[in-house]
């Protein structure tokens, strides 16, 4: 199906199940402990291995030798896949760091043994017996060290009007710098893969968001057709972007089972999670605003830094920059060093999540120089187009009415009542609010489904799409049940597995609403199949309703139409050029209360508030919760995340969840989410955009900016421990 001009009314508008409340058919599932994950697969392959992945002691540097004739003998062991005896296995456009092959060492915990056992314990035990000599070299660990001199990324600099004119004659600016920590996904399950041959084909179970780009890495990295590659991941447990890629657990694991003719499952141990696989860069970020008098933005420029590994990307930080605020003079550009740490790579809104924490906490500095109320110093500030490109106009745009219905429902004070930093006590917390834009865009990307239909009138779902705990079973099987007119418990939905046909997948916020859209495609095709079966003209007004199919003055149960067989109906959403034409985003204010001990310096949060608009909201309950997970997410970025450097030997010292610290449920208060009435047609048959990234962008900046109100002490350094403010708290009466 060609989606090239803006949807209709469709089937969809009935919302008799889109866009209710729904509990997740999966629940019980995962809740009983019945859900099969990857290292869980027991049913799939007799004769299952263990396999245990050694990690590299240095960071940088080479392998001179390896003896593994002590982990040979240790008892159980079956095999060990040495990296001495591989090249490195090639790679697509997506890795940076190498995933298993080879003597050079790249970075700390790179994976460079995987010791194969019958079982666990065997395998570990035996990876201590091995014996590895290195020659390490001197890597660079810093960032602040490389910053300075960090070349820019040409095609990131976007310049409009003539900022520096600009800045230097307007009546009010602020010139500052914020920084962010590098910080793990810290999702519950390990990356983890089971591996299995037959003949020259072979399956790997894994944990993996995005099913095709996962098949066409591994073939790729196993030198095999893509057709002999098969890969399964019907369940997650979380992911946050770590797992949209390839990783070493998959590759050893089929590389292992190979080598000693055995399926062989791997798991990475939480450290190789932390140093092995990918994380978010940190970031140093330089943001120049100059203003009138009146609060509107005449120049506007935001610079970013990070570190990565040789031919690793940025950190877009500066997406929100380009787009969100109006202003005529404009410039914008990532800088990008190397560093030989683990591979910085995609993770929950890469960009907007730390680019949102320094733009508005800019943007409250600069409303405090201007003796005005934050809300109205951005609303001021709205644009209904692109900023540089002004003939394209957004699709949708309430970040005006999700400001104003935040503000109401919050209770935020004008500016003559607003208390000003410091100045709210409740015995010995100083008390403060603080609000942010929340920002971040919705991306088209081409989403397949197959859908059947049996003589009793059952409606399955067959789609690669993925499920990492935001719900996607339940919604496609709404959007299916909606379609076909029947009840939810008559769809099946399966999953994740690369034998179906290719969707969308899980991330960057475009999972759900591509993935439906897909289904929908698929649905549609099935009814044109399933009308003329039933003898109905395509002139009819058909209808899918009741587990029938009516038009005419007659109805025919829907199952008649699969005959003694059933039906198979398969398609793909395919978008034209409406993002070109418009601009697709999505917007939130957040709204968060703090308070903050007078004589300890610990910050508490006590409120915290998120108006969305993210187009049709498909299933209320599970959109909720994807975005009071991402409200929680920015808690942590915004007071505690952190991974330590260890600046001498190049490895994040705190790489387990005892010292990576994250919010848990005595952090977080009561979590209020409003979502916006909003059906954006520009976007697809569903109207939707995603919405579970949104939750997190801006989260971190209004905990700033109340924390500030709190103290009138302004942190720019994320995270915001209390540390970096107790020296300079208000006096204690």
């Amino acid at each position: 199906m060609k989606f090239d001009t803006p949807a209709g009314a469709n089937p969809i508008d009935r919302m008799k199940l889109v866009g209710k409340s729904t509990n997740r058919i999966d629940g019980r599932l995962k809740t009983t402990g019945l859900a099969p994950y990857a290292y869980e697969r027991h049913d799939v392959a007799e004769g299952q291995l263990y396999g245990y992945v050694l990690g590299a002691a240095i960071a940088k540097g080479r392998i001179q030798s390896m003896d593994l004739t002590e982990a040979e003998k240790a008892p159980g062991v079956v095999g060990i896949l040495s990296t001495l005896d591989h090249q490195p296995v090639p790679l697509t456009g997506f890795n940076t760091a190498n995933l298993f092959g080879g003597a050079q060492v790249q970075h700390y915990h790179q994976a460079i043994a995987l010791v194969v056992a019958e079982s666990f314990e065997q395998a570990r035990a035996a990876s201590a017996l091995i014996r590895v000599s290195y020659q390490r070299e001197q890597g660079q660990f810093d960032l602040s060290a490389i910053a300075p001199s960090a070349p820019v990324k040409e095609d990131s600099v976007v310049r409009h009007g003539d900022f520096d004119n600009a800045f230097a004659k307007a009546a009010v600016k602020i010139e500052q710098t914020y920084t962010t920590p590098d910080e793990s996904h810290a999702m519950m399950e390990c990356h983890s893969s089971l591996a299995h041959w037959q003949g020259e084909k072979v399956t790997v179970w894994t944990s993996n968001q995005m099913i095709q780009w996962n098949k066409r890495a591994l073939a790729k990295a196993l030198g095999l057709p893509e057709d002999n590659v098969r890969v399964d991941s019907p369940y997650l447990g979380g992911g946050f972007g770590s797992k949209l890629f390839l990783r070493a657990d998959a590759v050893m694991a089929a590389l292992a089972a190979k080598q000693v003719g055995r399926p062989v499952k791997v798991m990475l141990q939480r450290p190789l999670v932390f140093n092995n696989t990918t994380h978010r860069p940190a970031t140093i970020q330089r943001i120049r605003l100059g203003a009138g008098k009146d609060g509107r933005l005449t120049a506007i420029s935001h610079a970013s830094v990070n570190g990565n590994l040789p031919n690793g990307d940025t950190e877009g930080a500066t997406a929100q920059t380009e787009l969100l605020y109006a202003g005529e003079n404009r410039l914008t550009q990532l800088r990008l060093g190397v560093l030989d740490l683990p591979e910085g790579n995609a993770m929950r809104a890469p960009g907007e999540a730390p680019g949102m924490m320094a733009l508005e906490m800019a943007m409250d500095e600069l409303a405090e120089k201007l003796d005005m109320n934050p809300v109205d110093l951005r609303i001021i500030n709205d644009t209904q187009v692109d900023p540089v490109n002004t003939e394209r106009r957004y699709s949708q745009r309430q970040m005006i009415e999700c400001l104003q219905r935040g503000a109401a429902e919050f209770g935020w004070s004008d500016a003559k009542s607003f208390p000003k930093p410091g100045q709210r006590r409740e015995g010995e917390w100083l008390i403060g609010t603080g609000m942010a834009v929340g920002f971040r865009n919705h991306l088209l990307m081409k989403s397949a489904a197959r859908v059947r239909l049996s003589p009793q009138g059952r409606v399955t779902v067959e789609t690669d799409m993925t499920d990492i705990g935001t719900g996607t079973y339940t919604i496609i099987a709404q959007t299916a049940a909606e379609m076909m007119g029947v009840p939810l418990d008559m769809v099946t939905v399966t999953l994740g597995d690369s034998d179906f046909p290719v969707s969308a997948g899980s991330g960057g916020q475009w999972g759900a609403a591509n993935s439906t859209a897909g289904v929908y495609a698929a649905c549609v095709k099935l009814r044109e199949q399933a009308a003329a079966v039933a003898g109905f003209n395509a002139a009819d007004n058909v209808e899918f309703v009741d587990g029938e199919i009516r038009a005419a003055g007659r109805s025919v149960p829907l199952g008649e139409a699969a005959g003694s067989g059933e039906l198979v109906a398969e398609d793909a959403i395919e978008y034209g050029d409406l993002d070109k034409k418009f601009q697709q985003s999505t917007f939130a204010g957040h709204f968060v209360e703090m308070a903050v001990n007078a004589y300890t310096g610990e910050p508490r949060i006590r409120r915290m508030l998120a108006v969305c608009a993210a187009g049709r909201i498909l299933n209320p309950k599970s959109a909720r919760s994807q975005v009071i997970g991402a409200m929680t997410m920015g808690v942590g970025a915004a007071l505690m995340e952190e991974l330590a450097v260890d600046k001498r030997f190049g490895f994040f010292v705190n790489h387990d969840l005892a010292g990576y610290e994250v919010p848990v449920h005595a952090d977080i208060p009561h979590q209020q989410v409003i979502f916006l009435e909003e059906e954006d047609a520009t976007t697809s048959p569903m109207k939707a955009k995603g919405v579970g990234e949104l939750g997190l962008c801006g989260v971190g900046a209004a905990i700033a900016n109340a924390i500030y109100n709190a103290t009138g002490v302004r942190v720019r350094d994320y995270p915001i421990t209390l540390d970096k403010h107790l020296a300079d708290l208000p006096a204690i009466a």
